[in-house]
Parts: C-alpha cells; sequence; structure tokens
C-alpha cells in the first residue's frame, strides 16, 4: 500500500501527467492506496487559496470519499511527537500537518509518494517516492 501526500492529490486533479502516470501504474499493479487524515485538512483549507470552482471542490470530496484514510491515532501521535522534537533538535522545522502525515506513514510502514521530497527527507526511516 502507498499513502498519497497532499501535493500529489492536488497535481492529481489538476491532471498533472507525472501524477496521473503514476496513478495508473499504480492501479494496474493493484496496490492500494491511501491517504493520511491530516491530508483532508490542507486540502480543505487549501480550497479558498487555490480559487477552485464548485465542481473542483465536488472532485476533492469525492476523492476523500473513495479512499482509505489512515487516522491519526494513539501511536501515529506518538510518532509524529518524536518526529518533530527530532526536527526540532536540528532546526529543521515543516508543517505540522506534514509532520503527522509522515508520522502516519511510519506507524503505518508505508510509502509515501510526494512532489514535496525536499519537506519529507529530513524525516528518518520514511519512504518517500518523488516525482
Amino acid at each position: 500500500m502507498v499513502c498519497l501526500d497532499t501535493t500529489f492529490i492536488i497535481d492529481l486533479l489538476r491532471n498533472n501527467k507525472e501524477a496521473v502516470s503514476i496513478k495508473e501504474k499504480l492501479e494496474k499493479s493493484s496496490e492500494s492506496i491511501a491517504i493520511a487524515s491530516p491530508t483532508i485538512i490542507e486540502l480543505i483549507r487549501g480550497l479558498d487559496s487555490i480559487h477552485l470552482r464548485k465542481d473542483e471542490e465536488n472532485k476533492i470530496n469525492n476523492f476523500i470519499d473513495s479512499i482509505i484514510v489512515y487516522p491519526l491515532g494513539k501511536q501515529s501521535a506518538i510518532t509524529s511527537g518524536n518526529i518533530h522534537r527530532e526536527l526540532s533538535k536540528n532546526g529543521d522545522i515543516i508543517d505540522l500537518e506534514d509532520i503527522m502525515i509522515a508520522g502516519i506513514v511510519l506507524t503505518n510502514n508505508e510509502k509515501l509518494i510526494t512532489r514535496n521530497v525536499k519537506h519529507f527527507e529530513r524525516i528518518k526511516g520514511l519512504k518517500i517516492e518523488g516525482y
């Protein structure tokens, strides 16, 4: 199973060729696809900032309804707290939602597909596929 980052979902909804190609490859491999619950926060929060039309908002809601969502549970919250603590020691602060996404992905032993490799590569042990 793989976990999709917010950047990937936005690119997918905008028909970015690379994102569409990766999704098609995943579907052919029958690999399960999921998102982390903080991704929903980022998608909904970003609706106004990316000036989406109502039909695009519906696309996002339909996408969320159609995919497995990993919640931020006790263990992933602890993992996220440890990630934040480790990054803070090194002065490598990233958005809290990204820290929670990484915590969820690590806890579930998944790989994260993201365009934002630079943010996530700072997190030890996180498996990342960039594009």
